[in-house]
Formats: C-alpha cells, structure tokens, sequence
C-alpha cells in the first residue's frame, strides 16, 4: 500500500498541493461570483418593488393592519426569533405597527449598493398604546462598506461588511430593557463626533463598564425572563439591536478601498501579476471596537430580516393562523407504559412555552 493510500481523508485534503495559478484562477472566480450575484440582488429589487407595493395596499386594510406585523414576527424564522425574548415580544406585541425594509441606495434605474438596508420600525402613540417608549419610528440603516486594514506585519486585510449608527430610543421611566446599554453606545457615539480618540473619551470607559456589568448579571442569571419582572430584564435583547455599529468606515474610506479592489481584479483578468500583500487570517488586526459593540450580530440579523422576514411576510402571516401539531401517539413506546408516558408528555407540552406564539 503507497503512503498516499495509508493517509486518512483528511489528512490527503488538508494538505496545501493546489497550484500557485490554480489558487489565483480560483480566487477570480470567487470574485465573478460576487460580483454576479450582487448583480443579481439589483435587478431583483427593481423586479420585487410593484408586488411590495402590491402587498402593502393588501396589509393596508384595518383588519389586517392591525396585527399583520405582529403575526409575522411570532412564526419569524429561527435567525430572527432567537433574539427576541418575552419582554420584546410584550414591547412588540403592545405597540409594532408596521416594518418597512427598503435597499435604499438603490435608485430607479437599479444602480448604487444593493446591500445596504434601511429598517423602519412604526408603533402605535395613541394614548396608553405603548407603555414601553415615545419614539413613533425607529429607522436603523446600514451602509455596505469596505475597508483595507494594515497589519502589524505591514501586510494588508480586505474587510466589507454592514455598518449603523446606534440609535437612541426614549425609554419611559423604568422601562429600558437595555439597562442602559443603548444609551452609553449613542453617547459614546456622538462624543466621537467632536474628535479625539475614542478610547481616551469618558463615554468610552462607560460603555465598556456597562457592557461588563450587564455581562456579569447575565452570567449570574440574575435576567432570567421566567423569574423577573419586566424592568428588570437583561439587556440580552433585541432592542440592544439598534446600539449595533459594525466598525468605522466611512463612505471615503469605502469608496477608496472598493477602487483599489477593482483595480487589482481587473489586472487579474488580464492575466497581470498580482503581488499577494494579502495578510494571513490568523494575524489579527488591533482594533478597539469590538470592546464597545453591543449587539455583535446586528449584521446577520439585519440580513435575515431583510432577506428572509421581508420578502416571506405573507407566508409567515398566514402560518401564523395554523394550529400548532400535536403529540403524535407513534412518536411515544407502544409498551406497558405508554399511558404514562403519553401523560408525562403532555404535562411537558402545557408547561414549555411555545416560542413561536409569544410576540
């Protein structure tokens, strides 16, 4: 048996045998598809916008108005529901009116960044409807930016991804969920504006405190949403959604970071050669921000929304007025204790809360 025969599987693909060329070959592709796919998501907007505007005049009316977005978000995929706890689904539930997801750097004629997103939420303000906070909108927009870091070794890091300005809700007394993290990540935010660096700012010191705090609470157990009251949840929440940030980058940045990219494909295509400045992935780059991010899977959740939650509201809404299945006597032992055992799991089906009926 050869030596290559008595490797293991893993071992034999795991080994670096590609081709210099093969790997530069493999690299263009991978940028074709990108870019065809980004391609793609512009003409499918320009397809999708008539039938959105179709299916809000159908949501419009009162009946269903009243409760469209709601029924939505309590059969929302895993992606999104994991992040909303009870006393988000009690905030929802009591005062979400509407949810508004728009690619708004995209124009008519389908040209500009297609993966930037804008998220409106509306609620209700008539008297008494939303006892939780005054804001009428929340409208949360993220930019789809690159940027090239320079690391330690000199080398550069291609990073392009979403980033947000955090933005702040009036919460009424007692009731900010967050426990004060969302407010410490704005004021954090607009002392950034008047320059100087972030990490000698006061609110800096602040949030990192906060954040380290709410983080011992958690890991005490002391939010536990069965076991505590409303104001005294953690601020493991939703609402901690709209403090996400993603990085620094701004448009400039983005713009020159996005020409020195296609300046390096095109040579590619062109069969030039390319220097690879390109830093190793284990070789991290210093940086700040992720000390102060305080919701770091805002990214992920703004694209399951926007891809997932938005296009397939009208499925989710009609799921949402389906029965839930019950226990099935097959999935239980057909032996001397079945009865038993089928009471057991009833009792356990009453007690577990249905995580898809809660908002």
């Amino acid at each position: 048996m050869s030596n290559d025969e008595q490797k293991g599987l893993a071992e034999r693909v795991s080994e670096p045998n590609v081709p210099e060329e093969v790997m530069k070959d493999i690299s263009v592709l991978e940028q074709q598809f990108i870019r065809a796919e980004v391609e793609q998501l512009r003409h499918s907007i320009l397809s999708f916008r008539p039938l959105l505007e179709k299916r809000a005049k159908i949501i419009s009316h009162p009946d269903v108005q009243v409760n469209f977005w709601v029924r939505v978000l309590s059969n929302a995929p895993a992606e999104i529901d994991e992040y909303i706890t009870s006393a988000d689904a009690a905030i929802l539930g009591s005062g979400l009116k509407n949810l508004t997801v728009e690619r708004f750097e995209v124009n008519e004629k389908g040209e500009g960044e297609p993966r930037s997103i804008r998220l409106t939420f509306e609620f209700n303000t008539d008297k008494g409807a939303n006892p939780f906070f005054e804001n009428e909108k929340l409208v949360k927009e993220f930019y789809w930016r690159k940027q090239v870091f320079t690391t330690a070794s000199g080398k550069k890091r291609t990073w392009d991804g979403l980033v947000s300005e955090p933005v702040r809700i009036n919460w009424k007394k007692d009731m900010d969920i967050t426990k004060g993290l969302l407010d410490a990540a704005c004021d954090l935010f607009e002392a950034e504006k008047k320059g100087g660096d972030r990490t000698k700012l006061p609110e800096f010191k602040k949030l990192v405190e906060k954040l380290a705090e709410v983080e011992s609470l958690e890991e005490d157990g002391e939010d536990d949403e069965e076991e505590y009251p409303l104001n005294r949840q953690s601020s493991g929440t939703f609402f901690r959604f709209f403090g996400y940030r993603g990085g620094d980058v701004t448009a400039e940045q983005s713009a020159t970071a996005t020409k020195e990219e296609q300046e390096k494909f095109e040579k590619l295509l062109n069969g030039e050669n390319v220097e690879d400045d390109e830093a190793d992935d284990d070789e991290e780059v210093d940086d700040d921000f992720d000390m102060i991010e305080v919701f770091p899977d805002g990214s992920e959740l703004a694209i399951a929304i926007a891809e997932d939650l938005w296009p397939n509201a009208l499925k989710y809404y009609v799921q949402s007025f389906e029965e839930p299945a019950d226990f099935d006597e097959d999935d239980f032992d057909d032996d001397e204790d079945e009865e038993d055992e089928e009471d057991d799991a009833n009792e356990i089906a009453q007690l577990r809360p249905r995580k898809k009926t809660k908002v």
